[in-house]
């Protein structure tokens, strides 16, 4: 074979992508076996896997102009889409997120995390002199991706809505924002944090924001501004949780203890954490975990599907199956850095920011470490729409990679 080709495909992404996907299918095969109702679902993973596969691979020798001059198109047929969802989609576990289409459930907010970052990515690298340190610049640009998580925040899906936040920092960083601004932007998410755990680690956020702000001697009226958000946000936290849905509570509370509620929020957690425990370093061997083939874990083939890979290939799967999404961002990150359009390069960075919070929430669900809310994991969990939703963003990365000597 033509060396050049080796030169522009990028077999390193191409090839863990087709590992992953091979061992999603195998998890769900092995989560679903016996179940009458969802055995099936390992074939429908695979068929879509395939159509997906290629289609990633087709996208990869699509050139970066034609992505950009779609992305505004494709941002704004999302965006009624998820308007539509709310009127006419189906609700689900409380969620009016679906459109059933032939069968095939439909979910337009997987469909909107790619293409908000291509529309951010070709809003961001549309003008050279564009600066995203420009107060109306940076606004315009946060409403990009702040409309479609307000909507799915109105469904109310606040897992998917906070996928939309992942990312502001790394491609903001990316595209330029100073530091002070980048602190600004982390603070509001370490103020919300300390705020929930009590009035003392809320003080004390306050002041190390404060000290950080004034280090960088910048505009004092600016550093007020912030300073002041941060302390509304602080107040507001407890209104915000007294709001959230009362499962959604349980499940918050259920990370910090699961054993509040064995039965109900927390019962998935602790059934998970014995399933992967159990694994061992070798694991009990595929469909032998016992866990998993007795159905302590409902719906294990979707969410927590990661504690069938500790239960059934022990610590030794799990950390190989970790190695791949390492390699898969890697590599997003490398094609992001060497190739010379200003548009991919931002668009890769959103699409690894998306994998990589995906992986720490996904896995930290079934640890215990994180709160349950319903993320999946990349290439693995059962979902059509997720599956084909991460198989383009891995397109596009791999035609940052095939076309990463032109300028657009």
């Amino acid at each position: 074979m033509d060396k050049s080709f080796f030169k522009r495909f990028d077999i390193v992404l191409a090839l863990a992508t087709a590992v992953l996907i091979t061992i999603g299918v195998l998890a769900i095969y092995s989560a679903t076996f016996g179940n009458a109702s969802s055995h099936d679902y390992y074939m429908k993973q695979l068929y879509f896997a395939l159509f997906g596969y290629s289609l990633m691979i087709g996208l990869s020798f699509i050139p970066a102009e034609y992505l950009s001059k779609v992305s505004y198109l494709l941002y704004l047929i999302t965006i009624l889409l998820l308007v539509a969802v709310l009127i006419f989609g189906r609700t689900i576990k409380g969620n009016k997120s679906w459109f059933y289409v032939g069968g095939f459930g439909i979910q337009p907010s997987e469909i909107a995390k790619f293409t908000t970052i291509l529309c951010l990515a070709n809003y961001l690298s549309a003008n050279e002199a564009r600066d995203i340190n420009r107060p109306w610049e940076f606004i315009k640009a946060a409403a990009i991706v702040l409309i479609p998580f307000g909507l799915i925040l109105k469904q109310p899906d606040t897992g998917t809505a906070l996928v939309f936040l992942s990312f502001l920092v790394p491609v903001f960083f990316w595209a330029g924002l100073s530091p002070y601004f980048l602190v600004a932007l982390i603070s509001f998410g370490v103020i919300a944090f300390a705020a929930f755990f009590g009035t003392a680690y809320f003080i004390a956020a306050i002041v190390i924001i404060t000290v950080s702000l004034l280090l960088f001697k910048r505009n004092f009226i600016w550093s007020g501004i912030i300073i002041a958000v941060n302390i509304a946000i602080g107040f507001s936290v407890p209104k915000v949780f007294s709001k959230l849905q009362p499962y959604q509570q349980k499940r918050i509370m259920a990370v910090f203890d699961p054993t509040t509620d064995p039965l109900g929020t927390g019962y998935n957690v602790i059934q998970s954490k014995v399933a992967i425990g159990s694994g061992g370093l070798w694991g009990k061997g595929f469909l032998q975990g016992t866990q998993t083939q007795l159905k302590f874990i409902p719906e294990q083939w979707t969410d927590f599907i990661f504690c069938m890979i500790g239960e059934e290939f022990g610590f030794i799967g799990a950390l190989i199956l970790l190695t791949l999404y390492i390699v898969i961002i890697y590599k997003l990150i490398s094609n992001a850095y060497v190739t010379r359009s200003r548009f991919l390069s931002i668009a890769c960075i959103g699409f690894a920011s998306i994998i990589l919070f995906h992986l720490i929430i996904n896995v930290g669900m079934t640890i215990g470490l994180m709160p349950v809310i319903g993320i999946p994991l990349p290439l693995m969990s059962y979902g059509i729409s997720s599956l084909l939703s991460f198989l383009v963003m891995l397109g596009i990365g791999m035609s940052a990679y095939r076309n990463r000597n032109l300028y657009v």
